[in-house]
């Protein structure tokens, strides 16, 4: 997979950089997998705007993703590499011996074709999932449970990937995308390598039209409203507005705003580098 430029033959073009797609083996998901999605428009169900910035866009589908990676000890062959408009990654259907199919998350440089494994049997190769306590120490890891059984929820979307540090008991020391390191449970899965379509971040739209595709609104900078709209609107010319702040008034920008008591702090041992 890689990236292009395109010619500049309209303004939209002139700055734009897009994916070539070259790993995407097929156009048409696998339909029992797939499910409606309806959008809100940043509107709850009394149809009051509760979200900002979110408005349109093109119709998607959900698919269903095999997160937990819960069918032990039985084989799996890549049937195909797809796209999904609902995350940043690439995905890929898989179909185990007894003939269930699922959509996983896409590890870089999976293949089609290629036979996967998740549970003790497993070996620590790309795209198989093991538990946290049989994987080798400095592995890349991607999709990680954070309770055991719920499913993978740490480093999913696209080129993103943790590293597996250390073990201490009952915990395993997880560095995080972050460069945080925090412990996890080593009853934990986690899926061996990094995702896929790790030059997602290079990309550039070139228009502002993409953004509206994308179901995104345009964004109004908070130094550019009224001072009864923001705390960093207001005053005399091309006023910088002071502390960088939210629309509600919370610090931004390096000011950290995590709760002192929160119970989960303990598992962090090495907060994340600025």
């Amino acid at each position: 997979m890689g990236i292009k430029k395109l010619n500049p033959v309209t303004p939209g073009t002139r700055h734009k950089v897009a994916l070539t797609f070259d790993e995407i083996t097929t156009n048409k998901p696998f339909k029992p997998l797939v499910v409606p999605l309806k959008s809100t428009g940043g509107r709850n169900n009394q149809g009051k705007r509760t979200m900002r910035h979110i408005g349109g866009g093109h119709k998607r589908q959900y698919r269903l993703i095999d997160f937990s990676r819960d069918k032990h000890d039985v084989s799996a062959v890549v049937l195909t590499v797809e796209y999904d408009p609902n995350r940043s990654s690439r995905i890929c259907l898989v179909e185990y011996a007894d003939g269930e199919k699922r959509y996983i998350i896409a590890p870089k440089g999976i293949k089609v074709g290629q036979s996967i494994m998740s549970g003790t049997k497993a070996s620590p190769e790309v795209g198989n999932a093991l538990y946290l306590r049989d994987i080798p120490l400095g592995t890349l890891i991607h999709n990680i449970e954070m309770k055991p059984g719920k499913g993978g929820v740490i480093a999913r979307s696209a080129g993103s990937y943790a590293q597996l540090s250390a073990r201490d008991g009952k915990y395993a020391v997880i560095t995080m995308p972050s460069s945080e390191n925090r412990l996890i449970l080593s009853d934990c899965i986690a899926t061996i390598g990094s995702v896929s379509n790790e030059e997602h971040s290079l990309v550039i739209s070139g228009k502002a039209g993409r953004s509206r595709w994308l179901g995104r609104r345009p964004r109004v900078r908070g130094v550019a409203m009224n001072p009864v709209d923001h705390p960093m609107g207001g005053g005399e010319g091309r006023a910088s507005g002071g502390h960088p702040r939210s629309r509600k008034g919370l610090p931004a920008k390096g000011q950290k705003t995590r709760k002192s008591k929160k119970p989960s702090t303990r598992f962090i041992l090495e907060r994340r580098k600025k």
